[in-house]
C-alpha cells in the first residue's frame, strides 16, 4: 500500500479528521501509537495508507517542530494572544507567561488587541512593541483590523488564546464567516467570560493555512506548559538579549543580583518594568524545576 501525508485538524475518541490533498477523511492510528503511548494531536503531520475496505489508517508521525501539552497542539507557527484593556482587562504576566513558553519553542508570537472601540490598549501596544513583538489592534464587534490579522496569519499554522470573555470566539467567527461557532457571553457580574473552548481544533482558512480556538488562559496547565529551566526563561523575553552576557556575574539570572545590566535597563527604563515582573515570576515559579523533569511527550 502507498503511504500519504496529510495533517491531523481533530481529534476525538481514537477517530482523526485528516486534511490530505484530496479532502479530508476520517482516520484511525495503528496500535503501535498506543503501544508506545503516544498519543497524537491536532497539527500533527502524518502518514496514512487506505486499507482494502476503504477506511485509512496512520502509520507513522513525522517529526514535530514543536508542541504545546496543554492546549494540545503541534507545529504551530505562531501563537496569537489575544488581549483587552476592556473588560475583563488581561493581566501582563498571563500574556508574558505565554509568549515566554512560546518563544522557547521556536513559535512566533502576536499580540492581539481586542475590543478596540471600547479601549485602544495602548499601553499593552506600546510594551509589547517596545519588546519586539508584533502587535495588532482589532475590533470583533465591528470587524478592523480582522484583515490584517487574517493576512498575518495567512499560510502559516496558528493558534488564538486569551483570557476568558477577552474575545477569541468571536475574532474566530470574524476570519471564518462561513462557520458557525459558538461565542462566549461575557459575565458582568464577574467581569469574566464563559468557557466556550473545549478542546482544540484546527480550521482552514480562507486565506490559507490553519486556526485554532484554544481553552483560555486558565486552562492552560501550568505545571506541564512550561518545559523549561529557570535559567533559560529570559530567551522568552527578546528585549533582555542586548544586555545579557556583560553582567558583572556569571551565570547571572537577572532577578535581583547587583551588577545586572537587565536590571539596570529596567531601572532606566530600556526595559518594561512590567515585563521584568513578569519573567522574576516565571523564574520564582520555575525554582525547582530540573532538566530531568522536562518532558514533550503528551
Amino acid at each position: 500500500m502507498t503511504s500519504m501525508e496529510g495533517l491531523i485538524i481533530r481529534g476525538i475518541g481514537g477517530l482523526y479528521t485528516l486534511d490530505t490533498p484530496s479532502g479530508t477523511i476520517d482516520a484511525r492510528a495503528r496500535g503501535i501509537f498506543r503501544h508506545e503511548n503516544l498519543r497524537l494531536i491536532p497539527g500533527d503531520r502524518i502518514t496514512y495508507e487506505m486499507l482494502p475496505d476503504g477506511t485509512a489508517v496512520i502509520t507513522e508521525l513525522i517529526p514535530r517542530r514543536n508542541m504545546l501539552i496543554r492546549p494540545s497542539a503541534a507545529n504551530l507557527d505562531v501563537l496569537v494572544v489575544i488581549a483587552s484593556a476592556a473588560p475583563p482587562a488581561t493581566e501582563f504576566y498571563l500574556i508574558d507567561r505565554v509568549f515566554a513558553v512560546a518563544a522557547c519553542k521556536g513559535i512566533e508570537q502576536l499580540l492581539c488587541v481586542n475590543k478596540c472601540d471600547l479601549d485602544p490598549g495602548d499601553e499593552l501596544v506600546e510594551v509589547y512593541t517596545r519588546a519586539g513583538i508584533p502587535t495588532l489592534q482589532v475590533c470583533a464587534e465591528t470587524g478592523d483590523g480582522i484583515p490584517a490579522l487574517a493576512q498575518w496569519l495567512r499560510g502559516k499554522i496558528s493558534a488564538l488564546t486569551g483570557n476568558s470573555g477577552v474575545g477569541k470566539s468571536s475574532i474566530l467567527q470574524k476570519m471564518l464567516p462561513d462557520r458557525t461557532l459558538q461565542v462566549g457571553e461575557l459575565s458582568e457580574k464577574l467581569g469574566r467570560g464563559k468557557h466556550t473552548t473545549r478542546s482544540t481544533e484546527l480550521y482552514a482558512l480562507p486565506e490559507g493555512g490553519y486556526i485554532a480556538d484554544t481553552p483560555g488562559f486558565s486552562e492552560f496547565d501550568v505545571s506541564r506548559l512550561f518545559t523549561m529551566l529557570r535559567e533559560d526563561v529570559w530567551h522568552g523575553f527578546p528585549e533582555f538579549a542586548p544586555y545579557v552576557g556583560y553582567c558583572r556575574y556569571t551565570g547571572c539570572l537577572h532577578t535581583h543580583e547587583d551588577g545586572c545590566m537587565v536590571r539596570e535597563a529596567v531601572a532606566r527604563g530600556d526595559i518594561p518594568a512590567s515585563r521584568h515582573e513578569s519573567y522574576v515570576r516565571l523564574c520564582d515559579e520555575l525554582k525547582d524545576t530540573r532538566a530531568w523533569m522536562l518532558k514533550d511527550k503528551p
